[in-house]
């Protein structure tokens, strides 16, 4: 009994093409491979599987319109998903366009899809990669669809996954190629079982109003016919109950139940009359507008005119939307045939003027496929291939990061943490161990692998392709070379006072850079600390420069000593030691950075004004260490004293409210302990900017503060000077 339905499906499958079609042959080779790998296997409801397999290809075949190759490409999938073919025998058997289908039909069933919006449009973008052949795409949302017209057969446990994987993914690939119908009833079955008690209402609803809608719409078109016709014009009718989906939306974004929403369809007409001019099409397009308005109140609010001026994206028509009894409104499109088959089947589809952006790449494409879908004949005639410039990788845990074609083992490791970036020894892909330089393919599931004590090089540089691993990379270089520069710095000063040389004594640093032809201090240092640079050679050419043995065009003058001057008395402690060795050197907190206990810091010898304290992220370090490092000194804060507090200055900017100021007040009063000092906000441009200068005890302090601030309601942005 069950081989006989078998065989009765196959025939109404094969009843779809001509005796004619010489693709038959194929269809019935892989309907028989597909029995012998299925034979055992049973769906959910105990049917025999290979009745999904003739349902997907009935879909394509009968309500696509693709040809026998594709419904054959569906039975092969099915059958070699089970009972794996050899590569070269379906290459011999189907040909390789057949065999290359079938294999990428095989990679998406083999995705485990994360249904987050976040990953959604990665998803589909992998999924159209993997569709060389448009037949690709077209089949696996057949079998999506044919799925979920059978999730009743399926777990409840199993609906709400499958239903927000066809909202996401599926739905919007079916918009996108313009298969409107499959994409409506993917969307209403999606709503049908992830919120079952909303589609029944709104469904049933639907039947309960549908003789109303119908005489409705019977009374609404009847006098506008009858007039058209008398005016002499000849057109098309359309007429649409939109989609449970579509009304379920409405719902939402307006905030209203279903009695709530008037447009529940839609009429559409289209001039068939011949123009000779652009200029007639419009006319006659306003002509039936004025008729239709002088029988039915517009909402002028609602009219969109893309006959006069098309949108940038070529779609044009006029959209109306007219009050028929009180509280009812049918939304009405009026365009001509051509301006019809331009948004039909040209370059502003459906999709496109329903307010998406025009796009490049994958969307165009997608737009030219569907095109070919259309136009193709029996025999599949499609020479369009979309080439990605991106990869799609999967983490062991089946997220999906998205690369730039090119990219490494190392890049990959970078987009998932910088951390792991720098840590990286290489990576387990698709179960093999692969080094940080091997490039990456779609599809790929890389494990990193890490090491300890693993740090970048200056190779890695010529290891990745991305922005983000060079520029993480680079940082970590200059983090690692200041790193090394100070123990070589370090070493120096030592080097200097067992050599009975003052350290102080800056200009020596810029002598020895000169005279060893090193481009900057750090490289000098760097040199020292690596051992590149021995310190008897420096001693020796140190010795002959303070005696005077250098050439008088060579020699640098060497800087007296420093002697540091007395601390002032001043109302706060000493807060900085400065070289461990002057604790009782006079300094000054940098107006530019406002330094606070707790921050990184560094001395810098001024000329006459002892030494100023900066941030390490001041504006002005980076141009200090550049030009003048011989003068750049190390400090660290002593212990601080329970009555010490620095002022530190925060900029403001946020909405213009009243009563914001006594907001800010009061968050600083109860999040900081903080004192304000002062506080400014000046409107411009519809918000408030400004300053805040606030008494802090240290940088953790300042920290809470500006946690506390950016989460106030009305702040927009909160961030420390300097």
């Amino acid at each position: 009994m069950t081989t006989t339905l078998v065989e009765q499906k196959y025939a109404d499958l094969s009843a779809i093409f001509s005796a004619q079609d010489v693709e038959k042959a194929h269809l019935r080779q892989a309907f028989a491979l597909a029995v012998a790998a299925l034979d055992g296997r049973q769906r959910e409801n105990g049917d025999p599987f290979v009745f999904h397999a003739l349902a997907v290809a009935q879909i394509v075949a009968g309500e696509v319109g693709l040809g026998a190759q594709a419904a054959a490409a569906v039975l092969l999938h099915e059958a070699d998903s089970v009972k794996p073919l050899p590569a070269s025998d379906l290459q011999r058997d189907f040909g390789k366009e057949m065999a290359a289908v079938v294999a990428n039909l095989n990679k998406i069933a083999r995705l485990d899809l994360k249904t987050t919006a976040l990953q959604a449009e990665s998803f589909r973008k992998l999924i159209v990669s993997y569709s060389t052949n448009p037949q690709v795409i077209v089949i696996k949302l057949a079998d999506r669809l044919e799925v979920m017209r059978s999730l009743s057969f399926f777990p409840k446990s199993k609906h709400a996954k499958k239903s927000a994987e066809t909202l996401l993914l599926y739905a919007p690939l079916a918009h996108k190629l313009g298969l409107y119908a499959l994409k409506a009833e993917l969307e209403d079955l999606s709503l049908r079982y992830s919120d079952p008690v909303v589609y029944r209402d709104i469904n049933t609803k639907l039947k309960l109003s549908e003789k109303t809608r119908s005489k409705l719409m019977e009374d609404f078109i009847a006098p506008i016919k009858k007039e058209l016709q008398e005016k002499g014009h000849r057109f098309e009718l359309k007429y649409r109950t939109k989609s449970v989906y579509s009304i379920f939306c409405k719902m939402q974004k307006q905030g209203v139940p279903f009695e709530g929403v008037f447009d529940v369809f839609a009429i559409r007409i289209i001039l068939d009359s011949p123009f000779e001019h652009r200029k007639d099409e419009v006319a006659a397009c306003w002509d039936v507008y004025s008729r239709i308005t002088a029988r039915y109140e517009p909402d002028l609010k609602r009219l969109r005119d893309w006959v006069t001026k098309p949108k940038e994206n070529g779609y044009e028509s006029l959209h109306a939307t007219v009050k028929v009894v009180e509280r009812q409104e049918v939304e009405v499109q009026i365009r001509t045939r051509r301006m019809d088959d331009v948004a039909e089947h040209g370059m502003a589809a459906h999709w496109r003027y329903k307010g998406v952006q025009q796009a490049s790449g994958i969307d165009g494409w997608l737009e030219n496929m569907r095109h070919l879908l259309e136009t193709a004949g029996s025999e599949g005639d499609y020479d369009s291939r979309f080439t990605p410039n991106e990869v799609f990788v999967f983490t062991p845990t089946g997220d999906l990061r998205q690369l730039k074609v090119g990219a490494t083992v190392l890049d990959f490791a970078f987009d998932i943490h910088s951390n792991l970036g720098c840590r990286c020894t290489g990576a387990v892909r698709n179960g093999k161990h692969a080094s940080i330089r091997e490039v990456l393919q779609t599809g790929d599931v890389v494990e990193v692998l890490t090491g300890k004590n693993q740090t970048p090089t200056p190779d890695w540089l010529g290891s990745v392709s991305t922005a983000k691993a060079k520029n993480k990379i680079r940082q970590k270089l200059r983090e690692d070379e200041a790193k090394i520069a100070s123990l070589g710095r370090e070493a120096l000063e030592r080097k200097l006072k067992n050599w009975k040389m003052n350290a102080l004594q800056m200009d020596v640093v810029a002598f020895l850079v000169k005279h060893f032809k090193i481009k900057t201090t750090t490289e000098f240092y760097v040199k020292l600390a690596l051992e590149e640079l021995d310190f008897a050679l420096v001693h020796d050419v140190l010795q002959k420069h303070v005696a005077g043995a250098q050439p008088t065009a060579e020699r640098e003058p060497v800087a007296k000593k420093v002697e540091p001057k007395a601390a002032k008395p001043s109302s706060s402690s000493d807060y900085i030691v400065v070289d461990e060795q002057l604790s009782s050197v006079e300094y000054k907190l940098g107006k530019c950075c406002n330094p606070i206990y707790g921050d990184d810091v560094f001395g810098f010898v001024t000329v006459g004004s002892g030494i100023t304290i900066h941030r390490t992220s001041c504006p002005n370090a980076e141009r200090l260490f550049n030009q003048y490092s011989y003068r750049v000194l190390p400090a660290k804060w002593r212990q601080q004293a329970d009555s010490d507090s620095f002022q530190a200055v925060v900029k403001i900017t946020a909405n213009d409210e009243i009563g914001l100021q006594q907001k800010l007040v009061e968050v600083v009063s109860k999040h900081s302990a903080g004192i304000i000092r002062s506080l400014q906000l000046l409107p411009g441009k519809g918000k408030l900017e400004g300053q805040m200068r606030v008494l802090v005890k240290n940088s953790k302090q300042l920290d809470t503060l500006l946690h506390h601030l950016r989460t106030t309601k009305g702040v927009q942005k909160a961030d420390r000077l300097g």
